[in-house]
């Protein structure tokens, strides 16, 4: 056991803190949190994560973290460089070739559709001139005229009954047709919210409303992070949905009918999406730590 791991154990055993609960407090598993007694860095995700881990089981223990991270600072590993590959220049060369099959299929649909335009204006051009003509046709004449036939009077109401319009062969009125109901319009479904409910003890909170399952979706930008996402039963966290290092551009989504318990280790690199609504993580490259609950139905 290191001088380090010994000082954090002796204040956590002097507040009366079993590993479980300081497991609870800073959402650090057990196992991670007896390396950091033991000294064993090597059992963490990396060396960057190490210095995080110590200051929040520090800030656990009621130690200042800044004070036990200098005084420790040579037995703490360094953490490593981010090693980002160069783009390739493949990429570029792809997307020219896509950008020129695009471009001749583009020209290919344009010049189907200029000729079919063609065609059916010289069409439609015919066919007006020819209806045009028969139109300037003079009318025919005949030997005979043909009389005209006088069109019959309308008959007049009877002085009892309705006009002809309302009765029928045998002098009754019909009955009026009565106005269709009115269809009512559907209900709309109720909007999906993701709103901040509150922070506490380094976690922020969320409620979603409006969904009966939570869709979480993770994108790594810039620098490789470490996540974990865990399901939340009866309030704490159970099965361990995944965990992992990720490096830039990957994006990770999850589908969960149970609340959910999220991990960053470096908040500045992550991207994080709940049922369609942005959620801001932060711009510092410190742990950072979401639980996302259902909100309350009310009836």
């Amino acid at each position: 056991m290191s001088d380090l791991g010994q000082l954090l154990k002796k204040a956590r055993l002097d507040k009366k803190i079993s590993l479980e609960d300081l497991q609870e407090t800073t959402k650090i598993r057990k196992r991670y949190l007896e390396a950091i007694e033991d000294g064993n860095y090597k059992v963490l995700p990396g060396n960057f994560y190490v210095r995080a881990f110590i200051k929040s089981y520090a800030e656990a223990v009621g130690l200042d973290p800044n004070e036990v991270l200098s005084m420790y600072q040579s037995d703490i590993p360094a953490a490593e460089p981010e090693h980002i590959e160069p783009i390739r220049s493949k990429r570029t060369s792809r997307n020219s070739e896509r950008f020129s099959k695009w471009a001749s299929s583009a020209m290919l649909i344009s010049f189907v559709v200029l000729i079919f335009g063609l065609g059916y204006y010289f069409v439609s051009k015919n066919y007006s001139g020819t209806s045009g003509a028969s139109q300037d046709l003079p009318a025919r004449l005949t030997d005979d005229a043909v009389p005209q036939t006088p069109a019959p009077a309308t008959p007049q109401a009877g002085a009892g009954g309705g006009s002809a319009a309302q009765q029928n062969a045998a002098g009754e009125t019909p009955a009026p047709v009565p106005a269709p109901a009115p269809v009512p319009a559907p209900t709309p479904a109720p909007a999906v919210e993701v709103k901040l409910t509150k922070s506490e003890r380094g976690t922020d909170f969320y409620t979603v409303a409006g969904a009966d399952k939570l869709t979480v979706q993770i994108t790594i930008k810039g620098d490789a992070c470490w996540l974990e996402v865990d399901e939340m039963q009866g309030g704490k966290r159970g099965t361990s949905v995944d965990q992992g290092t990720y490096q830039n551009g990957e994006t990770k989504t999850y589908e969960l009918t149970t609340s959910a318990f999220l991990i960053f280790g470096k908040a500045s690199a992550v991207d994080l999406v709940v049922n369609g609504t942005p959620v801001p993580v932060g711009d510092v490259a410190n742990v950072k730590k979401i639980q996302v609950d259902f909100a309350a139905k009310t009836s």
